[in-house]
């Protein structure tokens, strides 16, 4: 437990006919219905309290599931601090600990605190050992959920020991295990990337090993498991408790009002799931015990249609916002750098003309649905208005504010009118 998905992914850089053609299939909104089982499941969560976690948890108990988390507590005790609530309900068991069999919670727990601010617990569970007192105990579980597993030797060490434990092991591994994202609409069969050094744990410059990392763990799982394991392979996950500072930026900019900026062209294409859609599928492919890879992050869809559902979504606030595309090259001219300044578009060209259009057909043949985008920007924008006016200022990149204005000033006056 040295990084959480939360964590890394704040600083991770990585039309219709078009899509029907390249996929077989054709973005659309689906009616959405919670996973449901007769009879309940036990779930383990490793992890749980940050953000896909949550909605997993949410997912499975609405379902009709029980549940159990294992994590080291820091999430929950941030929160508490931040007087902001709990995500654990009545009734979910806790188990505290490290994902690291060598580390303590408290070495999760403590880690980035100063050093005259640290209040160590002399006994903070080490690594894994109240989940091995649990199963020892007698504890079973018909799935895991592995959402902070991203270096073979983590994942191995939960995967060995909770094999005679659980039925099926999910593993939320990422869609950048894949090799290359040169090749539009490539499905689960596509390379994979790989690490010079099995044992590197440091995601490297520009967070080069963090693909190699995540197939390693998916490797290692299996290994562990064979036949029992799911990896599911998101891409962007967005909507409620997202702190990444991706997707968010769109529905409260929206919300801001006036003229916005968005690079590229309308018919760009982006690959985005709401966590809750996410969820679900998680927890449906643990009912109908479904393994294997599955890439599971949305439709492609042009980056219009992701826009107008934020504006719509603001619309409900009383915001009146509108959309103009800028070639990036011209934002470039005025010193603005598009992929830093305007979150999740990346030019679908090159090395990454495939990367957001990613083949989820398996997925969606295996029940993945879709909410519309104006539905996430809704969910996202109440959650934002939800938080403290500090937290607020760290879950949204920096705007332009005055300088957007002057930038479409020049760009009106550029296309002459």
């Amino acid at each position: 437990m040295t990084t959480s998905r939360r964590d890394f992914l704040t600083t991770s850089a990585l039309t219709a006919a078009a899509l029907a053609a390249g996929t077989g299939l054709a973005a659309r909104a689906t009616a959405h219905t919670r996973p449901f089982r007769n009879a309940p499941l036990r779930i383990l969560i490793l992890g749980g309290t940050g953000f896909l976690g949550p909605a997993c948890m949410e997912s499975a108990l609405a379902a009709g599931h029980k549940v159990t988390l294992f994590n080291s507590g820091r999430t929950e005790e941030r929160r508490k601090a931040g007087q902001r609530p709990s995500v654990i309900p009545a009734g979910v068991d806790v188990l505290i600990g490290n994902r690291d069999p060598e580390k303590t919670a408290d070495d999760r727990r403590l880690a980035g605190v100063p050093d005259d601010q640290k209040k160590p617990d002399p006994n903070s569970p080490k690594g894994l050992s109240q989940l091995a007192k649990a199963i020892e105990n007698g504890a079973r579980w018909d799935a895991v959920i592995d959402t902070s597993g991203y270096w073979p030797r983590i994942v191995k060490a939960s995967a060995t020991l909770l094999a005679p434990a659980v039925k099926q092991y999910i593993f939320i591994s990422t869609l950048s295990v894949y090799k290359n994202n040169n090749i539009p609409f490539r499905d689960e069969s596509d390379d994979l990337a790989t690490l010079t050094d099995a044992a590197i744990e440091d995601f490297g410059a520009d967070f080069s090993n963090y693909g190699g990392g995540k197939a390693l763990s998916e490797a290692a799982a299996e290994t562990a498991m064979p036949g029992r394991v799911a990896n599911i392979r998101p891409g962007f996950i967005v909507g409620e408790r997202d702190t990444s500072g991706r997707f968010i930026y769109w529905p409260i900019r929206a919300t801001r009002g006036g003229e916005m900026i968005v690079p590229g062209k309308p018919d760009d294409f982006i690959q985005i799931i709401d966590v809750r859609d996410l969820a679900d599928f998680i927890t449906l492919c643990i009912q109908t015990n479904t393994n294997g890879p599955i890439n599971a992050t949305g439709e492609p869809i042009p980056m219009q249609q992701m826009v107008d559902g934020c504006i719509k979504a603001a619309a409900a606030t009383g915001a009146k916002s509108t959309a103009t595309w800028v070639d990036p090259a011209f934002l470039s001219e005025q010193g603005i750098e598009p992929q830093q300044h305007f979150p999740l578009w990346i030019p679908p060209e090159g090395e990454a003309a495939g990367f957001h259009r990613r083949d989820v057909s398996k997925a969606v043949k295996a029940g993945l649905k879709f909410r519309p985008v104006e539905v996430t920007a809704k969910a996202t924008i109440d959650w934002y208005n939800s938080l403290p006016s500090d937290i607020q200022a760290k879950v949204v990149p920096a705007m332009l504010g005055e300088k957007e204005q002057q930038i479409l000033d020049a760009w009106h006056k550029r296309q002459g009118g």
